[in-house]
């Protein structure tokens, strides 16, 4: 066992008793503790529910590009394979495109609310 190993430290402060609460609601809403709050609000650090959100929202859209993916591939063959594409699946393909849209847009906030955070 190493003894040379720094260890942590604890720091005591005040703080009123509804502050405390509200800091501690804030917490749970966010699924995430009350040190990770303080220490990553100090430091100017992602929180941990914001980097699950943006975890989620990766993975999200991985799994809806690769359906839309596959769409577009089954329209091609269609479209290869007969010379005619039925209005249905045009219209099913515009869905996927827009579905594309909304996702860029997310994808483009997310990524401007990270880029800002690391600019702190």
């Amino acid at each position: 066992m190493n003894n040379d190993a720094p260890k942590d430290e604890v720091i005591f402060f005040r703080i009123k008793g509804e502050k405390k609460k509200h800091w501690k609601k804030m917490c749970s809403n966010k699924k995430i503790s009350l040190t990770s709050l303080i220490i990553n609000s100090v430091e100017n650090r992602i929180l941990d529910d914001e980097r699950r959100t943006v975890l989620e929202f990766i993975e999200k859209q991985d799994n809806i590009f690769g359906k839309i993916e596959n769409n577009i591939n089954q329209v091609a063959k269609i479209a290869n394979g007969q010379k005619f594409i039925s209005e249905n699946e045009i219209r099913n393909f515009a869905d996927k495109l827009s579905e594309i849209l909304i996702l860029k847009k997310e994808q483009n906030e997310i990524f401007t609310k990270i880029y800002a955070m690391l600019a702190r």
